[in-house]
């Protein structure tokens, strides 16, 4: 579905339900994307539609009068979109994706989901991979475009999707497990996990920036046995916010004293020479 009438959806249902949050739900959105979503409507109409409240959200006088044309536009474009589909549309097709497991486990299923319903016939190949694999798959067009981890190549294009701060992991009954803040000099005190996944690892900034030496006990790319390891109390790990949801380990999580992050991104050779479908599915990620 086109983009921009997402947007004016977003809108629309947002006013309905007086509520970003019901509005979401409604859509199979997160409350950022249709916050984002409006903001972006707002920015380019040049006009304040909603004032945001307490008690939720209501029209401002300029979103009262385009309301009614934002419906109408919603309404013509199913109209239009039903003949297109049957001219060109995306009948088939194939999406090829570059990615790493914490996104194809935590957001992609939820995103194809969203746009299989749109577009039902279009088929996926996701290749997982490490952050050096996936640069390599889109330099050589083996995928459409990848998840990469910023600074990726120059000659990509990119799209920053997500800061996913990186949290310290530790077993429950470890020293520290009550302190609100992990001291960053306490990294190199402990036996250490090591997550790497390529050349460099997420946590690498980190030691160099503070130069502390870890006592790497045990490097592996599989995130899993890096929990498992910490939970028998074999040490403590630094992993991603987006691969400590849903884990069924028990295991305790801290912010470090000075928050650190990965940038994730989407990386692309061209997307003026991508295919309908590809684009679609772009805008899908960016308002996931």
């Amino acid at each position: 579905m086109d983009m921009n009438i997402q947007k004016y959806i977003a809108f629309i249902k947002t006013v309905e339900y007086g509520s970003f949050t019901k509005a979401a739900e409604m859509l199979n959105y997160s409350q950022s994307g249709i916050s984002r979503m409006i903001n972006d409507l707002e920015k380019e109409w040049g006009v304040s539609l909603l004032e945001r409240g307490r008690s939720g959200v209501r029209l401002t006088s300029d979103g009262l009068k385009l309301l009614p044309f934002a419906k109408s536009m919603c309404s013509e474009y199913r109209k239009l979109q039903t003949q297109v589909e049957e001219l060109n549309g995306l009948k088939s097709g194939l999406i090829r994706i570059g990615t790493f497991s914490s996104v194809a486990t935590h957001w992609l299923p939820k995103i194809i989901s969203r746009f299989q319903k749109d577009y039902p016939n279009i088929d996926y190949e996701l290749l997982l991979g490490d952050y050096a694999e996936i640069e390599k798959w889109i330099s050589e067009g083996r995928v459409d475009f990848g998840f990469v981890r910023l600074p990726t190549l120059p000659e990509f294009e990119t799209f920053l999707l997500e800061e996913d701060k990186l949290l310290v992991v530790l077993p429950e009954n470890h020293p520290l497990a009550d302190c609100d803040y992990f001291p960053v000099k306490e990294l190199c005190e402990y036996p250490f996990m090591l997550l790497q996944r390529s050349v460099k690892a997420d946590t690498a900034d980190i030691f160099e920036k503070y130069n502390i030496t870890p006592k790497i006990h045990f490097t592996t790319w599989d995130d899993y046995a890096i929990m498992s390891m910490v939970e028998s109390g074999l040490g403590i790990s630094i992993l991603p916010q987006l691969i400590l949801q849903r884990i069924p380990y028990r295991i305790v999580t801290k912010e470090l004293e000075i928050p650190a992050y990965r940038k994730i991104a989407l990386g692309l050779r061209d997307k003026k020479n991508t295919s309908l479908a590809v684009k679609q599915f772009l805008d899908y990620i960016r308002y996931r």
